[in-house]
């Protein structure tokens, strides 16, 4: 009878493999294991950055002063800075640097009304690309300098006589006084409060844009074209006063109305909210991209204003959905982020 026990292994050689065997299948597998598992941390770790880049912000600006004296910076410089966020990579509808069929448009408009809604803004870009500190000839030479690379041919315009640095009084005397000291053509005259208050009750940025732009039957800076950004602000400024009675030594009895100038633009040193949302909020907010509620848009801020201004200043500074912290713009306080919070909801109330 043979036993039912007998060993397999026969013979020293089979011994050996199985030996051999016994270390390798292990070490083998578990290197395989060690593989697959790396390998698959990898693949999410691509998956979280893919899902990273589709809710990146649409677009990150940085306000910035041009480079060289203010008004004097060239169209390149000026892109370089404050256009080529946008225009370098098409973002929002820009129509990129160079791309000769985006721009066949614009050029089509010619350089006038391209010049105009860049210094004004248009869809989603923000009046001056975002930096109301440039001065209206240096959007123009930006625009130029784009438009040309694009095989526009335009010329850059030519520059500004150098005037005297004009105070406000200055500027009304010169130029704005022909108008305002007798009200003609509908122009509220200087002191009267009347006449002002439901201008000061617009804020003094809009009413500066209109004295630039030109409304009604006034014309661009008054007639004036030499005149700077600056000098139309510091004449509104001038007028707005006036029209409170605080410069004019207008009589006391009168009590001045509730909305000011002072009201009307922040005090010195505090943040202006304004200047914050058209430098970096008005990229997304302007025309609602990547679902910003939009600028003035009531049933869109609704919602939002019910959470409570505390809830909208946490989502502006720390960021939400697809807007990064504080509009992609790190340098700014919390402080300017908070004015610039308050603008726009102060628009949609």
């Amino acid at each position: 009878m043979s036993d039912q026990h007998e060993s397999p292994i026969k013979t020293p050689r089979q011994l050996i493999i199985i030996v051999v065997l016994a270390f390798v299948v292990p070490i083998t597998l578990m290197a395989l294991l060690s593989q697959l598992v790396t390998s698959g941390e990898k693949g999410l770790q691509d998956d979280q950055n893919a899902v990273l880049a589709r809710i990146r912000a649409v677009g990150e600006v940085t306000v910035a002063e041009p480079a060289g004296p203010k008004g004097q910076a060239t169209g390149e410089q000026v892109y370089d800075q404050v256009c080529k966020t946008c225009h370098e990579g098409g973002l929002a509808g820009a129509p990129k640097a160079g791309d000769k069929a985006a721009w066949v448009k614009v050029i089509a408009q010619g350089q006038a009304t391209a010049v105009s809604h860049a210094i004004n803004g248009i869809r989603g870009m923000p009046a001056k690309g975002g930096n109301p500190d440039l001065e209206s000839v240096e959007v123009e030479r930006a625009v130029v300098f784009m438009a040309n690379k694009a095989g526009a041919g335009w010329k850059d315009p030519a520059a500004a006589a150098q005037t005297a640095d004009r105070t406000g009084e200055q500027v009304v005397a010169a130029a704005c006084g022909k108008c305002h000291q007798t009200g003609v053509g509908g122009a509220p005259k200087i002191g009267d409060r009347a006449a002002w208050t439901p201008r000061v009750a617009k804020g003094l940025a809009y009413v500066t844009q209109a004295a630039l732009k030109g409304h009604g039957g006034m014309p661009a800076r008054g007639g004036m074209a030499e005149l700077s950004d600056t000098e139309v602000k510091r004449a509104i400024e001038y007028m707005f006063n006036a029209g409170t009675g605080s410069a004019t030594g207008a009589p006391a009895a009168a009590a001045a109305p509730a909305t000011t100038a002072a009201a009307a633009a922040p005090a010195a040193g505090a943040p202006d909210g304004k200047k914050v949302y058209d430098g970096v909020c008005a990229v997304c907010h302007g025309a609602g991209i990547a679902g910003a509620p939009k600028f003035g848009d009531k049933a869109a801020w609704a919602p939002r204003l019910k959470t409570g201004m505390d809830t909208l200043y946490a989502s502006a500074i720390k960021g939400k959905a697809a807007m990064p912290p504080k509009g992609g713009n790190a340098s700014l306080s919390d402080a300017d982020v908070k004015a610039a919070v308050d603008y726009m909801a102060a628009a949609a109330k």
